[in-house]
């Protein structure tokens, strides 16, 4: 009887009885183990093999130790041909690399080598590399590429060699940054950082979660291997969105997941678009998205790639760029507004004049007057300083912060008794502050009429006057704060309040009201702030407007 045949047989003796079930078992497990492992060599195989991008991998001297399928068809040379003979500087245009030495020498204060060392200074110290480079190929023609250079470390952190992706410049860029190579290298591809990479196997379920993603996403590894798909990390509306998007432009249903994440990919299309992930705590980034598909030998799709870049930068700085041009076309129309509005407010100017110029008027009459002539005067100086007809030269002077508050409560107490509002003035009569008049009545009507707008079921309002000093320098302050009892603000609300364009009145605001306040509380020498829960027991928003108290503190406008 056979060795082979002997165990089997002892094999199907010890199956009978727990410890049977038990050892088989454990084969179960090892072979699903082994049949992981076999699937994930696989994946990084294909991704190597990838003739979309060139990656070069050197050990830390710079010689080439690595020359995928993709440097070979994009620069001309054999890997036999270059790989432990050179550097990737010996193949790149020698003039750039000796001005990206200079550049760099100048940026670090410190001596560069025109060289290999030039190609991967930055990439040594840690810091994010990307740049354009071009190759020289065998034949001696250029390409102008992309390159993005990582400093492939061990498990001590020492650099053991450096990867270098290369994308075609003159079709933009098809991945961002490359990935796994065999042993060590491999792994110190994955262990970048700098970029999420996310694999999966053919039907989309994500096999490899690289050290990127779990720090731009939040979710560990083990969290998303082998249970969930990108589609299922992704804005749920723009998957759609771009479901429909792509089921037009093909003439083909495209099933609203996955597969619309992939589509071009799987039809060899270049495919870089925007997305926006949701991290595992709930916030969303926008990623740009770069999506290869992973083949065999066959030819055949095994996978795909999901190479992202945190693009919150990017869209901070158009969303800047759009709230610019907002303004300016708000300057615009509030100009030629402004313009429009100055003849009726002279003929009511002219109206206010004659009906005061009649006899035996009653002294409250008088007296509404007096606050419809200062309202209309302050109309006409802000239409004036909109239309840009003169500079303010006027001075911040002394005012009482009673008699300011008083103001604006009988100014919006029309509002306040149709909103059934009590609004409690704690004022002393001896505080004065500094600043124009108009404009810190203008600041505080906003937050009273605000306030008016957020009241909760005790419609209760608190306009209170305080001294308080400077903590950074012993300036003597005033400090008014209202406060409401309303519904309140979340934090990321509270960030954002004093931004321009930015409200919580849907279409009923503007989003220029306390953007304003702020730039004229901060004319006049002052500051604002805003402090707001939702919490159930002590929900509600206070604003704050602290300004200078002495004439020599206060700065006048300008």
């Amino acid at each position: 009887m056979s060795a082979e045949l002997t165990w089997k047989r002892h094999l199907i003796i010890k199956t009978n009885g727990d410890d049977g079930q038990e050892l088989l078992a454990e084969m179960c497990e090892h072979k699903q183990a082994k049949e992981v492992l076999l699937k994930a060599d696989a994946l990084q195989r294909a991704i190597f093999n990838s003739a979309n991008f060139s990656s070069i991998a050197t050990d830390s001297r710079g010689v080439i130790q690595i020359f995928n399928v993709g440097a070979e068809r994009m620069l001309g040379y054999t890997a036999a041909e270059v790989m432990n003979k050179i550097t990737p500087a010996d193949i790149s245009d020698p003039q750039e690399i000796i001005s990206r030495a200079a550049a760099l020498s100048m940026e670090f204060g410190t001596p560069i080598t025109p060289g290999f060392e030039a190609l991967v200074f930055k990439a040594s110290r840690g810091i994010e590399d990307i740049y354009e480079l071009t190759y020289v190929r065998k034949d001696g023609s250029r390409l102008p590429a992309v390159v993005s250079v990582t400093a492939l470390r061990d498990i001590d952190e020492g650099i053991i060699g450096y990867l270098l992706i290369g994308t075609d410049n003159t079709a933009r860029k098809q991945a961002e940054e490359a990935l796994l190579k065999a042993g060590t290298l491999q792994r110190a591809i994955f262990n970048s950082a700098n970029f999420s990479s996310i694999a999966t196997d053919a039907h989309g379920v994500i096999q490899i979660f690289n050290v990127g993603a779990e720090r731009m996403l939040g979710y560990t590894a083990a969290e998303v291997m082998n249970k969930v798909t990108p589609a299922d990390l992704s804005d749920r509306q723009e998957v759609i969105a771009r479901a429909t998007a792509l089921s037009l432009e093909f003439g083909t249903p495209i099933t609203p997941g996955f597969e619309a994440l992939v589509f071009k990919a799987s039809r060899e299309i270049e495919d870089i678009y925007q997305l926006t992930y949701c991290r595992k705590d709930g916030s969303r980034f926008p990623a740009l998205v770069s999506v290869t598909a992973l083949r065999d030998a066959q030819e055949a799709i095994i996978g795909y790639l999901l190479i992202g870049t945190d693009n919150t930068a990017r869209k901070q700085a158009e969303e800047a760029l759009l709230r610019s041009e907002m303004l300016a076309s708000a300057g615009r129309m509030a100009a030629s507004i402004a313009h429009e509005i100055n003849n009726p407010l002279d003929a009511m100017m002219n109206t206010l004049y004659l009906i005061r110029t009649t006899v035996g008027l009653p002294a409250q009459a008088l007296e509404f007057l007096d606050i419809a002539d200062g309202e209309l005067l302050r109309i006409a100086h802000i239409t004036r300083q909109t239309l840009g007809f003169y500079r303010e030269f006027s001075a911040a002077t002394s005012n009482s912060a009673s008699d300011l508050i008083r103001s604006v409560v009988n100014l919006l107490q029309a509002k306040i008794k149709a909103n059934g509002a009590e609004v409690e003035q704690q004022c002393d009569d001896q505080l004065q502050m500094m600043g124009i008049a108009g404009e810190l009545r203008q600041v505080l009507a906003n937050l009273l009429a605000n306030s008016l707008d957020a009241i909760g079921l005790d419609r209760r309002i608190v306009l209170r006057a305080s001294a308080s000093v400077d903590p950074n320098n012993g300036n003597r302050r005033i400090r008014i704060t209202v406060a409401d009892c309303g519904h309140g603000m979340g934090i990321a609300t509270t960030k954002q309040i004093f931004e321009p364009f930015f409200t919580t009145k849907g279409t009923v605001g503007t989003g220029l009201g306390l953007w304003v306040c702020k730039q004229l509380v901060e004319k006049n020498g002052g500051s604002i702030r805003v402090r707001s829960t939702t919490e159930e027991q002590r929900r509600g928003t206070t604003f704050s407007v602290t300004l200078p108290r002495d004439a020599e503190t206060s700065i006048a406008a300008v």
